[in-house]
């Protein structure tokens, strides 16, 4: 789509109130006539803009920031003879009044020293003895942005004619029509279909090009916010009967375009008459003759400000006085940075590593995870003697890791003729029975015969960490055999190791020393002595590697923390004499204890009174009022209105009530609640919790209740 034409503009004014659309199913939020959604409904939300006439009127005040000026010169400048008769609480009520009188809103503001501000025109003192005539804008127009339309028989707008004055010297010079008829409004954008129809829809969005002229560029309804129905298949006479919605609802989304492209432009007043609506501007932003200002790269660069302001605060005189005085020395502050840090490793060990024979023995007889130890000699008659010679056999088990040690017994022993078996000195037993000293066996050495013994006795609670002695010994006559065999079955399995190294508790223990700044896992907790509210997920690790794939999830993984310390203060001051007023002080009566020279304390009381306060009353009085209103918002799937069994609804609005407590009603509204302490807060969360849930439904996905 080609550029069509280039201008800001800005909602006209109207009495503050709140609009809240309702439908015959219940409540639900407006995203038809009006103001410009903050957040689309189903779209994309229009660009910002400086424009009054885009912000609600709430929001408003931050763009009347800049009458503050106006508003600070606009004091009384002398005080008449009668103020000074006044006593001072008189003369501030009065002066509050004053105030409030040409203060008290947004539309107040608006009229009283934002619009003539930006125009150039006179602002009156508070109590209208002077006026000035203030030049806050670089240039002004009368009439910036000009917007014509002309509802069609099919309820389009036929006509669009837009005519702008794009060098602001007071001369409109740019006109153009829009080249396709207007069915539908959005936010950012309109809708053009088959006149008269919701068929053959085409959708477009505002945007400028590259000199800054606007143009319509087509996109999906998907990039579109806040779009309603204006022609014949959602109602008859819709555009003629909202036609001041229409206007600026229509000039908003041309204006949030404009201004995001240039923002040196601001909106003074927005007046509709008729099908019209005319737009005042002024350049008002830095008065620059480039649209790239250096200020707007704040928005796209947040984290820009601090590092601008650190480097402006270092050549700022001022700030380095009060940096360098008394006050910002008496602390030397220190920040100390430390981890807390999970360490996991995941190893497989030798079996060799768990348990082994270092030295005696014959053989070692490995089975896949469990070992049998041989010792003495078995062989027949492979040992020999006198009458009665005592042959040992000593064997040590090295144990590395005894937790993996899943079980160890005395599996059998045999000797021709006797024999017995300690461990680390200790007595296990002896074949034949009751040879338990060190001497030689109880009974004749030669028995003629091989005594056997299979006792599976557990030796687990011998088999601790380090070396281990089994002594077999053996009484033979003539000639004679014997034999000692341990089996022992570990575990071999990946094994996780897991440490949770603290090296930040000596500095969370230290006097005057606080948590600063805290990244767990990357998440940012801390920041600024502030807790965050953010918190990490659990995080899964795969340790091990190829040998041992092991996943280990924890709440945590590692901490980085900073600490900010106080390692000197300036003498900290006697606080306690107010400490005590504010104890021991009721609203009657003033308590009070002064230390003397000497060191000693007086205590004292006396009578105390506020002055009055006044009244002030509980609430704001507002009132309730609704209006019948057409369901003509659009969506994806079509025309809402025709979704749905009643295709009419109601605006709701809530009004300020007057001084004398009456409600402001529009035409056509009706009074649903009167004047009073209004509390909806509980139908709200059921409207929001409505559109949760259905937004739910809409996506096939379950939500808890």
């Amino acid at each position: 789509m080609s550029s069509l034409f280039s201008f800001v503009s800005a909602h006209g004014s109207r009495s503050p109130r709140r609009s809240v659309r309702q439908g015959p199913y219940g409540r639900r939020l407006v995203c038809g006539t009006g103001a410009a959604p903050s957040f689309p409904l189903g779209g994309v939300a229009p660009p910002p803009a400086s424009a009054a006439a885009l912000l609600s009127r709430r929001d408003r005040r931050l763009l009347y920031a800049r009458s503050l000026v106006a508003t600070a010169l606009a004091l009384p400048l002398a005080v008449t003879n009668a103020a000074q008769a006044q006593t001072v609480e008189e003369r501030a009520r009065a002066a509050a009044e004053a105030s409030r009188a040409k203060t008290r809103d947004s539309e107040t503001l608006l009229r009283n020293y934002v619009t003539p501000g930006l125009a150039g025109q006179p602002i009156a003192t508070l109590d209208d003895s002077q006026t000035f005539t203030p030049d806050i804008a670089c240039q002004k127009t009368a009439t910036m942005l000009d917007v014509l339309v002309q509802p069609s028989d099919t309820g389009d707008l036929g006509t669009v004619r837009i005519a702008r004055d794009t060098d602001l010297d007071g001369i409109l010079d740019a006109t153009s029509n829009l080249p396709v008829p207007v069915s539908g409004i959005c936010a950012n954008g309109l809708v053009s279909c088959q006149p008269g129809t919701w068929d053959a829809c085409s959708y477009y969005r505002w945007d400028v090009d590259g000199t800054k002229a606007l143009k319509l560029t087509a996109v999906d309804m998907s990039e579109l916010a806040g779009c309603y129905c204006i022609n014949n298949s959602c109602g008859s006479g819709l555009a003629w009967g909202n036609m001041a919605s229409v206007l600026r609802d229509l000039g908003g989304g041309m204006v949030g375009a404009l201004t995001s492209a240039d923002p040196r432009y601001a909106i003074a007043q927005a007046a509709i008459e008729g099908p019209a609506i005319r737009y005042v501007g002024a350049q008002s932003t830095a008065c620059a003759p480039s649209t790239d200002l250096a200020q707007t790269t704040y928005r796209a660069n947040t984290t820009q400000i601090a590092s601008d302001a650190a480097s402006t605060a270092r050549g700022n005189a001022v700030f380095q006085a009060l940096e360098g005085s008394a006050i910002g020395t008496g602390a030397t502050l220190q920040y100390r940075r430390c981890t807390i840090e999970r360490r996991a490793a995941v190893r497989k060990p030798a079996l060799d590593d768990i348990v082994r024979r270092t030295a005696g023995g014959y053989a070692t007889i490995r089975n896949a995870n469990a070992f049998d130890f041989l010792m003495g000699s078995p062989a027949d008659n492979s040992l020999s003697g006198a009458s009665c010679t005592l042959i040992d056999f000593r064997m040590t088990l090295h144990v590395g890791e005894p937790e993996r040690i899943v079980a160890a017994r005395l599996s059998q022993f045999f000797a021709d003729d006797w024999a017995q078996l300690r461990i680390d000195g200790q007595l296990l037993g002896s074949v034949p029975v009751g040879w338990s000293s060190l001497g030689t066996p109880p009974g004749a050495c030669e028995l003629k015969k091989t005594s056997h013994a299979s006792p599976d006795r557990d030796l687990t609670p011998w088999l601790t960490a380090g070396d281990h002695e089994i002594w077999l010994r053996v009484a033979v006559a003539q000639g004679g055999e014997a034999l000692a065999q341990i089996h022992v079955e570990v575990d071999d399995g990946c094994q996780t190791q897991e440490d949770l190294v603290d090296g930040c508790a000596p500095i969370a223990g230290a006097t005057g020393c606080r948590l600063d700044s805290e990244l767990v896992d990357g998440v940012q907790t801390w920041i600024n002595g502030v807790a965050t509210g953010l918190r990490p997920l659990p995080q899964t690790r795969l340790l091990g590697g190829p040998a041992c794939p092991t996943e280990l999830t924890r709440d945590f993984f590692l901490k980085e923390r900073t600490y900010r310390c106080r390692l000197d203060t300036m003498a900290e001051p006697d606080t306690s004499r107010a400490a005590y007023i504010l104890d021991h002080s009721t609203e009657t009566m003033l308590a009070d204890r002064v230390r003397q020279s000497d060191g000693s304390l007086i205590t004292a009381t006396r009578a105390f009174a506020l002055p009055d306060r006044g009244s002030v009353p509980a609430c704001e009085a507002v009132c309730k009022t609704r209006a019948p209103k057409p369901n003509s918002e659009a969506g994806l799937d079509g025309v809402v209105g025709a979704k749905q069994n009643v295709p009419t609804g109601f605006d709701t609005f809530f009004h300020a009530c007057t001084s004398d407590n009456r409600c402001p009603a529009g035409a056509g509204e009706e009074i649903v609640e009167p004047c009073g302490c209004l509390d909806d807060f509980p139908e709200a969360v059921v409207m929001m919790q409505t559109v949760r849930l259905a937004g739910a439904d809409m996506v096939c996905t379950r939500s808890a209740p």
